[in-house]
């Protein structure tokens, strides 16, 4: 990590270790909003490709493709793409191109993002593609995968995906644990990469963005160009201070925000935000964000929902409605709504925006 630190001085960057959070990234100077506080490529990344919808290996485009003749797996938008990844490629596809049509339709993106990750480890071994102070394995090796937090169920799965990892591989001394316990590194550390639209178009991995922790109040934020991550102060960051970014939605409760967290992520967030859960301004926050107005006997207060997640309960008259009968309500009011606005009648859709805003519901969240 020496090098690391060394490459990072020159960025006013600096690395520290807490006990609470592991490694942080902390600013060696002042950063003001909008400077780009570090940037990085991917040290793998793949699209998301489907059986209906394929993009670029390059470049993530959906124009102009064609499918790799021998493998029949990854798509081109042309020869500098083509180009750009032909190190890796060419190894991958002589593996791919091994396989049958059926266990080839197994080669979902995680599956091929691990086998380019023990690719692009032997290629860098043997001096093929250059190692850096900030592209090599060790990263990689030093990510957090929280192995002793998963259930048995999501144990046995990466087990099954490491297995077929390791069939398509075909290298000696390959382990099989080792592999699952990097499918839960990907799970904890890979990165969605987005367009200017925030339209996922794949993942990557950057294991040096990595290090950033999280906050639900965060002074930094992640943004994509093309592949390569961009990370850029949005307020004032001073000296010493550390840089964090929000892995979840901010505009979200906090019971929300810490049940996605500990859901994806398995950490409970500490930040100044989630430490006041429960308090008044809190409920208020969550009220505007995610609730749903009671009007049960002209009450006004808001209903949230429990943190058992069994409904939703008035924090002002402790009325208790569960949930389906929300969803029954955002449903009626939608297919009301839809009804309106295909009909033209502008009045009518006009009276279903105020019912909405009336109920403040967030379907996606029932």
């Amino acid at each position: 990590m020496e090098e690391l630190q060394a490459s990072l001085q020159p960025r006013g960057l600096t690395l520290s270790t807490f006990h609470d959070k592991g490694r942080s990234l902390l600013a060696a100077r002042d950063f003001y909003p909008g400077e780009v506080i570090i940037s990085q490529e991917p040290y793998l990344c793949v699209p998301n490709n489907s059986l209906t919808e394929s993009r670029c290996d390059g470049c993530f485009s959906k124009s102009n493709l064609k499918k790799c003749s021998a493998c029949h797996v990854v798509w081109y938008c042309g020869s500098s793409c083509q180009k750009l990844e032909w190190k890796l490629h060419r190894l991958e596809c002589q593996l791919l191109a091994k396989l049958d049509k059926e266990r080839r339709k197994s080669v979902t993106p995680t599956i091929r993002m691990m086998v380019k990750l023990y690719l692009r480890r032997k290629l860098q071994n043997g001096n093929v593609i250059p190692v850096t102070a900030m592209d090599n394995y060790n990263f990689v090796e030093a990510l957090v995968s929280h192995m002793s937090d998963i259930d048995e169920k999501q144990l046995l799965l990466y087990a099954q995906m490491a297995n077929l990892v390791n069939l398509i591989l075909q290298l000696p001394n390959n382990d099989i644990k080792e592999i699952a316990e990097n499918f839960s590194k990907f799970a904890c550390n890979a990165h969605t990469i987005c367009d200017s639209e925030l339209r996922p178009l794949g993942t990557g991995l950057y294991p040096v963005i990595s290090i950033i922790n999280h906050s639900c109040l965060p002074n930094a934020v992640l943004i994509f160009e093309g592949r390569l991550a961009v990370v850029r102060a949005v307020q004032h960051i001073p000296k010493d201070s550390e840089v964090s970014i929000s892995y979840v939605e901010t505009a979200a409760s906090t019971i929300t925000r810490q049940k996605t967290l500990k859901e994806q992520y398995l950490f409970t967030c500490t930040c100044v935000r989630c430490n006041k859960l429960g308090q008044y301004g809190d409920i208020q926050e969550s009220a505007i964000l995610e609730g749903c107005r009671c009007r049960d006997n002209g009450c006004s207060g808001f209903l949230l929902r429990e943190s058992d997640e069994k409904g939703f309960v008035c924090q002002q008259c402790g009325l208790i409605r569960n949930k389906e009968e929300i969803r029954k309500i955002a449903s009626d009011i939608k297919a009301l709504s839809d009804k309106a606005s295909s009909s033209g009648n502008i009045n009518a859709a006009g009276r279903m925006e105020r019912s909405f805003d009336n109920l403040q519901i967030d379907d996606s969240g029932v």
